[in-house]
């Protein structure tokens, strides 16, 4: 099965050789609070090796909360973040559920940085919630 999606312009557009994703969480961390304008970010875990991208892709560097030394993408046209690569993890790529072309296939199994959420946040307390970073999809 191919997963497909891209950005809000059109101007970057990717496929994703995988049935599913390897996981999919909603992330609270302050980082992802700027990613998503304010609210969290849902991040779907595919195999990086699996990704393919087509048109131009801007890169920021960072270190999240966690301490990991991340690569976020995002489209130089109009902003829609995309990606987000932790050195520490090559050969994993996380894609923003917002930016599949079925955002459905990217249900979120658990929440984590709660303790970075803002008290208005609303997190699902049917799924689990961790305060910080979990370990990392095998």
């Amino acid at each position: 099965m191919t997963i497909a999606g891209g950005c809000l312009c059109g101007a970057v557009r990717f496929t994703v050789d995988a049935e599913k994703p390897m996981a999919v969480r909603t992330c609270w961390c302050r980082l992802c609070q700027y990613l998503g304008a304010g609210t969290a970010t849902v991040n779907a875990c595919f195999p990086a090796e699996a990704l393919s991208v087509r048109g131009a892709v801007r890169w920021h560097a960072n270190t999240a909360d966690s301490g990991n030394s991340m690569q976020r993408g995002f489209c130089p046209q109009c902003g829609t973040p995309l990606f987000s690569n932790a050195e520490s993890r090559p050969h994993l790529t996380f894609i923003r559920a917002g930016a599949l072309d079925n955002p459905n296939l990217a249900a979120p199994e658990a929440t984590i940085w709660t303790s970075q959420a803002p008290e208005w946040a609303c997190i699902n307390p049917d799924l689990p919630s961790l305060e910080a970073q979990p370990p990392p999809v095998a």
